[in-house]
């Protein structure tokens, strides 16, 4: 498994939120119990021949992917409402515990790394301590 990491949280921050982006087209999703957001209803970059090419080379890390992605129609209301969602259960967590978010497209380089790290912010403005893991980012495009 190869694993990029991003996190701009201070070193002493809680961490109350592991968000892992993954593909599902590996067959090795993450395990244990998790807020699952589905980002394939999303545009995927890739499959669009105008941005193809340049998408085949990139991530959702790059402004462009994720700008792309974000401006889908749909993508600002599945992000808002999975940010209630988590914000929502660290509310009920009241022991410590953490809330994973797990997000999920086929191949896990372009839409779910975007939502991931725009969910991610929004939970740090919020004071929420986030750390994100981007599970297949390195991974070849799936066909």
């Amino acid at each position: 498994m190869t694993s990029d990491y991003t996190n701009s949280q201070p070193p002493h921050a809680l961490i109350q939120t592991i968000i892992t982006s993954y593909g599902d087209g590996h067959h090795d999703a993450p395990q244990g119990d998790a807020l699952r957001v589905d980002t394939r209803p999303l545009r995927n970059p890739p499959d669009d021949p105008t941005v193809r090419t340049r998408m085949l080379h990139s991530n959702g890390l790059d402004p462009e992917v994720r700008a792309y992605v974000l401006g889908t129609p749909g993508a600002e209301r599945l992000i808002e409402r999975s940010t209630r969602r988590a914000l929502a259960l660290l509310q009920q967590a009241t022991d410590g515990r953490r809330v994973d978010i797990h997000v999920v497209c086929g191949g896990g380089r372009h839409r779910s790394v975007a939502v991931a790290e725009e969910v991610a912010e929004r939970l740090r403005a919020a004071g929420v301590g986030v750390e994100v893991e981007h599970r297949h980012i390195s991974q070849p495009i799936l066909t």
